[in-house]
């Protein structure tokens, strides 16, 4: 797994070391999750943009989770969110389908489309596309709207939106269900025990298919 110090990947390790079919957890970053003592969790401090760094390390595992990405894109250049957000990502799946891993988990966005006007969309849009053709048995794709944090991280913007996002959840319905906003809790929950349900060749997984799984 890579992106476990975020928000959504530390709630994500949480509900996998609840779940005792979870042999191995390995955990691979530029830092390491601090306070995280597990007899099946191994931590590894890497260069994410060279994946010799890691290659060694991914084999032996099933299923890899990716909830890696740029806190706030907007205060990044273009240049630095495809680095991490697009090119870290592919270096990653890439080792992981060499070692044999047949199902890869990625965090991404509502509206994740080649075809969006948004760089940020489109940006996680060609990255999918991208993990497509490299055809894992296996490919979980999470598209979550706005994200519902306990705290504010990320200064008065996100502070006015996540007040005021769970008040639009009774006017979201049918087609716009998926703009729903889902507490960060319950995604890192869904990710984790999505690992375990029926296999799909291709899935994308918005605020229905989190619900389903959360409960």
């Amino acid at each position: 797994m890579i992106g476990a110090t975020g928000a959504v990947g530390g709630h994500t390790v949480k509900e996998l070391l609840q779940m005792p079919e979870i042999g191995k957890l390995t955990l691979l970053g530029r830092r390491t999750v601090p306070y995280l003592v597990s007899k099946v969790v191994d931590q590894y401090k890497i260069n994410l943009f060279d994946p010799s760094s890691y290659a060694e390390l991914v084999s032996g595992h099933q299923t890899a989770i990716c909830t890696l990405g740029v806190g706030q894109s907007s205060k990044v250049s273009k240049e630095d969110f495809i680095k991490i957000d697009k090119q870290a990502v592919l270096d990653f799946a890439q080792e992981c389908k060499k070692s044999g891993i047949t199902h890869f988990e990625l965090l991404a966005s509502v509206g994740t489309s080649t075809e969006s006007s948004s760089f940020y969309l489109r940006t996680k849009g060609e990255l999918v596309e991208a993990l497509k053709e490299m055809r894992f048995e296996r490919l979980s794709v999470f598209q979550p709207s706005m994200i519902l944090t306990p705290t504010n991280r990320y200064g008065f913007s996100q502070g006015v939106l996540l007040k005021f996002w769970p008040l639009l959840k009774p006017f979201l319905f049918g087609r716009l269900r998926k703009y729903r906003g889902v507490k960060v809790t319950d995604l890192g929950r869904a990710i984790a025990r999505n690992v375990l349900t029926p296999k799909k060749r291709e899935e994308y997984l918005v605020w229905d298919d989190f619900e389903r799984l959360t409960k």
